[in-house]
This record gives structure tokens, sequence and C-alpha cells, in this order.
């Protein structure tokens, strides 16, 4: 086979020429009159930086138009304020004074009231056991004063002194009536005049029980005060223990066995306000129809009630009447009560939501609690309708409480027939008297909603109790009370909400926070400081006042 073979350089020459005639091409496209000749001067760096300049300057406006505004909050102090309130229940200070008359004390010192004072302060702390609850007085945040009526001078303990002392021999003056419930009465108003300004000046509320030794029976009764009196045969040692249990279990706790309530105790809407929504509802105008004189309820009945009310809650009252209100339960003829019963097992079913247009309040907004009371009026078919409790018992009251909604009495009209036929259908109202019998039972509902006991005594461990009703609906201690539990129930939820609410806007620092919010902010945690101050020298009102809705700091 034949072998083609090249001279050695012809291919190096054949690419060097084809590069040249490159080379020649590119130099032909450039125009020797337009070509710069020289390098770039001072004219371009001063536009280069021009440019940069203007963009350095319109930087900030940038950043400014794609900014996320975020009002600044006070995130150290939230977090204090929550850590605090969680690790260190409210405690608050109580002052507690007992008073000694009648007992062979006549060459007793202060140092025998000393003992005294000793003494009851270790009874109590046996009632308050481990209990350390918010709005309580666990452990040792409480003072004893003890006074001794010897006659011929009092002696007054070094411990836990007050303000305004006891006045030797005020009770000799004071004549106990025969009608036990008179003589009460009276002498409640009497301790009124005589303690009732003890410490109030000091924002300091002081509770008291008067021990008087006396050749009676024992009677042990707890005013509508802050003070209580034990009268009778007693020994020293057993009125040590009934007085530690007076002050511990009904003063603090209220009658209650826990501290507190826990949870949602009260009925107390977002804002601070209640709407009370009173509803006569007849069940079938065919058969009758009742009207009542609710301006009189409101006027005479209801007014002492808001007003006393007032430090925990702005208190709002409506009413109306409405008609073909059936309820949803039903009832039987028990030959027995010779009336139609229902049971507390249908107590559940009896409110009818669908034909019960109850909610007519439009100030409240959501945010205001609003509670119902209904009085409801049944048919002739089902007339007279008992409430039979589990015990086969019929209801005393015959009503009964939803939690957190209201109350339902169910009033029968005088004269309740079985037989339609001999039926009056004229409009009715309901008479003074049984509008006093209705108003008496709405405000027992009203207050197992506020948490509180409607029973006229109390049964201890170391005996039995009279307590003494209010005009008001509510007693002085049960107002404190109510104040305690209202400022740590606001206090949790406040120290609770910020805590969130720090703990989600530091996680997302994107998040727009208006100048609205952080003022809101700043409020809640003034208005929370200023309660804790309040409640740490006992002024409850105040403490208690800081979440109200009229409140400004």
């Amino acid at each position: 086979m034949a072998e083609i073979s090249e001279a050695p350089g012809t291919s190096n020459d054949a690419s060097e020429a084809a590069d040249k005639k490159n080379n020649n091409s590119e130099t032909s496209n450039f125009d020797p009159k337009t070509m710069r000749k020289t390098k770039p001067g001072l004219k371009r760096l001063i536009l280069t930086f021009t440019v940069l300049f203007s963009f350095l300057l319109g930087l900030p406006l940038l950043l400014k138009t794609i900014e996320i505004y975020r009002s600044p909050l006070p995130f150290r102090d939230i977090d204090l304020l929550s850590t605090s309130i969680e690790s260190n229940p409210l405690l608050f200070p109580c002052k507690f004074h007992a008073i000694f008359v009648g007992f062979n004390h006549a060459t007793s010192t202060s140092s025998t009231a000393d003992k005294l004072g000793f003494s009851i302060i270790a009874h109590m702390q046996k009632f308050i056991g481990d209990n350390q609850d918010c709005g309580t007085c666990g452990g040792n945040n409480f003072t004893v004063s003890v006074t001794i009526d010897a006659n011929t001078n009092c002696i007054q303990s070094q411990n836990g002194k007050i303000t305004r002392s006891w006045q030797c021999g005020v009770l000799d003056s004071f004549k106990f009536d025969e009608n036990l419930e008179n003589s009460d009465e009276d002498f409640d108003e009497y301790l009124e005049s005589v303690l009732g300004g003890q410490d109030i000046n000091n924002g300091g509320k002081v509770y008291s029980v008067v021990v008087v030794n006396s050749d009676e029976e024992i009677r042990a009764v707890v005013g509508k005060y802050r003070h209580a009196w034990i009268r009778g045969r007693v020994l020293e040692e057993n009125a040590l223990e009934k007085i530690a249990e007076i002050f511990v279990k009904v003063f603090v706790n209220g009658g209650k066995e826990e501290g507190v309530i826990h949870g949602e105790f009260m009925p107390v809407g977002a804002d601070g306000r209640i709407v009370l929504s009173f509803n006569l509802l007849n069940a079938d105008p065919r058969d009758w129809i009742y009207d009542w004189n609710f301006q009189e309820i409101d006027e005479i009945l209801l007014a002492p009630v808001i007003e006393a009310l007032e430090p925990v809650a702005n208190i709002s009252v409506e009413s109306q009447v409405l008609y073909h209100t059936p309820k949803s339960s039903f009832s039987y003829w028990d030959d027995k009560w010779e009336s139609y019963l229902f049971s507390t097992k249908d107590m559940p079913f009896f409110v009818n939501s669908n034909e019960w247009h109850l909610d007519t309040s439009i100030a409240a907004g959501g945010r205001s609690k609003i509670l119902q009371f209904v009085v409801y009026v049944p048919s002739v078919k089902e007339c007279p309708l008992l409430l039979q409790l589990p015990d086969g018992e019929i209801s005393m009251t015959n009503g009964f409480i939803s939690p957190m909604w209201g109350g339902v009495m169910v009033w029968n009209p005088p004269g309740c027939l079985r037989d339609s036929e001999s039926v009056n259908h004229l409009r009715h109202k309901i008479s003074p008297k049984d509008l006093n019998k209705v108003f008496e039972v709405f405000m027992g509902q009203l207050r197992q909603l506020f948490g509180l006991k409607s029973a006229s005594l109390y049964v201890g461990a170391s005996g039995t109790y009279i307590l003494l009703a209010s005009n008001k609906g509510f007693t002085e201690w049960e107002l404190d009370l109510l104040s305690r539990q209202h400022t740590c129930f606001n206090l949790l939820q406040s120290g609770t909400t910020l805590g969130s609410l720090s703990r989600l806007v530091q996680s997302l620092p994107r998040m727009i926070i208006m100048d609205e919010i952080g003022k809101q902010v700043k409020f809640s945690l003034k208005a929370a400081n200023l309660a804790r101050s309040n409640a740490s020298v006992g002024n409850y009102d105040a403490s208690s006042g800081m979440f109200h809705p009229t409140c400004k700091l």
C-alpha cells in the first residue's frame, strides 16, 4: 500500500497564515477616526461616583418603604412580671383582732395578751395548712392583735397593734334583746359603730372577733360587716379555736374548703363589665299573660347590690317580657305532689335556645359578660310546675343556675288550675310580694354565680356559726373576698397574656406592632404592678379597681 506523507513544516505554515488572515480582518473592523486612543480620564470617574452617590442617597428611603414598624415593648419588665406572678402567688396581708370580755384577767399583763395571740396564730396555722393560693393570707402574712377587757383597764397585746383600740367597758351600755335575731342585728350595728374605723386610714381592714363570757348557751354569729362575736359559757381554749376558725375559714376563705375558686371563678367580662338581663317568659300567652313592674326592682332592690359590687365590676341592668316561650324538657304529673314535676336531670334541656331570644344587649359588644335571669311562667297544661331534687323533695326556690350563663326560676301563677276552660285570659301583673320572692331567689343565684354560698349557717370543725345577711346581697367581708379573688384572677390573666405576647413578638421579628398595641401593653403592665403594690398593703378595693373599666392611671 502506498503511504501518504506530508513534508515537515507544511501544517504549521498553513495555521500561521490562517491566524494572520483573521487578525487582519478584525483590525479592519475598527474605525481609526472614532477609536479612543487614550485611557479613561476624570470625566468617567466623576460620572461613576455620581451614580454611586445617588444610589447611596436613596438607599435609606428604599429601606424606609419596606420597613416593618414595631412599637418598642418592655420585654424585660413583662418577663419579670409573669415570672413573679407564676413563682410567687399573691398573698394579701390580713389584720385580725380578738377581744376577750368578761374573763378572769384582773392580774393579766400585755404578755398574757401576747400569749393568747400566739395561741390563736398556732390554731390558724392548723386551719391554713399548706394553702398558699393566691388571694389568701397564707404563710405568715397576717397579724393578730389581742385585747383583754378587764373592766378596770384594757390590756393590749404588743404584737400586731392596730390604730383604733378597744374602749374598755364599751359593752356595758349595750342590752341584749330577748329576741335573739333582733339582738344579733342590733349588736352587729353596735359593734360596727365601735370597731368600724379600725386601720381604715392606713388602707388596711381589720377583722375582729369579740368573745363575751356570760352565763348563757354559746351563740356564735358572723356579722355583715367585718366582725363576729361568741357569747355564752365558753372556755378560753375553746374560744381560741373558734376565733381561729372564723378568721381563716369564714373571713379569708368565705366558708369554702379551698382558698380560691380556680379558673374563671367570677362572671366578669374582659372589659370588666356585667350585664344583668332579667327576662319574664310567658310559655303560652293563650292561657295567661303576666307582666311585672321591673322598675321597682331596679330602683329599690337592685341599686344597693350594684353599688356594693362596684369595686369588682361595672354592672348594667336590662329587662324584657317574652311570649310563646315553651321549655325544651318534658314534665310529668305526680299524684303525691299534685303537680307537674321536672327533675335535675332535665335541667340541661330546660332552656329552649331556639325559642328563648334572650340576648337583648347591644352595648355588650361581645366583651361584656351577660348573665341571664329567667322567670318562667308555665302554661295551663303543666301548671303548677315544680323542680324535684335528687332526694325526692321539692326545691324550695323552684329554680336552678347554669354556671357562667345565669339562673332560671319557675313561677307558678296563684290559683294554678288544670282546667284550661276556667282560666282568665286577661293580662296580669306579678304582685310586689311575689316580686320580692323572685328577687330573693335571683340574689341567691347571683351569689352562687360569684362562688358564694347562700346558707345562713356555717358548720365548722369547732362548732356552728350563724351568718347574718346584708340587704345589699353581699356582706363587707364577702366583698373583700371577691375583691381579693378578682385581683388574683386578673393578675394571673394579665401575666399569662403579656408573657405570651412577649414570646410571640420576639419570635416573629417581622411582625408589625402598632403604637396603640404598645400603649395598651404599657398600660396593662402599669396596672398590674399598681395592683400588686396596693395588694401588698392590704388595699383590696384599690388593687381590684386597677382592672375596673373606669380606671384611669
